[in-house]
């Protein structure tokens, strides 16, 4: 599958497969295609050629309600001005199990409370969504995916404006749904110790796909970030941990 923007190529030539009930890192430096990637997946972006499947369905030939009952979906850029509440802007996520004119249910809503409270923000739903910080807001929209009850989740750096303790409490969330999940990570130990596989992207291009074991290498580092760094085995689990040097 290919990506291009005007005349410019973003994902180049890429075959990905993730078999059901894995989670897949996708790394790489900035501008290297992992978002691109992803966006085909959730209809945000049509490839230029090749297909994208989920569930053995093609996305681009499929309805959009199919798409939002199948993949939890958190976006890297969200608008952050809602005029909604915290639980509001979760119970979006059953939109796509709903009719038009279908009221919610206490089904809804527990679903709502669980997600909330599956990601520490329980006593945040009557706050203005708009009024939150980066990280308190990007705790929602985990919440908000989590809510549709979807087989696959598709993350964009869901990271980002997280601190420490709640970037391990996100990590450990996907790794307990024991779904299909596709996460674009920045963190390189964050990959290496919650995903089963992690496909490297550069230039456009899939550089390689492997375990942990196999992609954490000091070569990797050389080759793709420019850094030079010693693997270390980490000592809870044994998976690799990079020490730049």
């Amino acid at each position: 599958m290919s990506v291009r923007l005007g005349d410019a190529t973003l994902v180049h030539d890429v075959t990905l497969d993730v078999p059901a009930g894995e989670i897949v890192a996708l790394v790489g430096p900035n501008g290297s295609g992992k978002s691109s990637l992803l966006r085909t997946a959730y209809r945000a972006i049509r490839p230029a050629s090749g297909t994208v499947t989920l569930d053995g369905r093609d996305v681009w030939r499929s309805p959009v309600r199919f798409i939002g009952r199948t993949a939890g979906v958190v976006a890297q850029h969200t608008p952050a001005d809602f005029p909604l509440t915290v639980a509001d802007v979760v119970l979006l996520g059953r939109a796509a199990h709903k009719g038009m004119f279908e009221s919610d249910t206490d089904i809804d809503t527990a679903l709502v409370v669980a997600s909330l409270d599956s990601v520490g923000m329980t006593e945040y739903a009557d706050r203005d969504f708009a009024r939150l910080s980066g990280g308190e807001r990007q705790r929602v929209l985990v919440a908000q995916a989590l809510a549709g009850e979807p087989s696959v989740l598709l993350f964009d750096e869901p990271t980002n404006h997280l601190d420490l303790r709640h970037r391990l409490g996100l990590m450990r969330l996907i790794r307990a749904r024991r779904g299909t999940a596709v996460v674009a990570l920045h963190d390189l130990d964050l990959a290496a110790r919650f995903c089963d596989r992690i496909g490297v992207m550069n230039d456009g291009r899939l550089w390689g796909v492997g375990t942990p074991e196999d992609i954490i290498t000091p070569e990797l580092l050389s080759e793709i970030y420019g850094i030079e760094a010693d693997i270390l085995r980490h000592p809870r689990d044994n998976s690799p941990m990079v020490v730049p040097v």
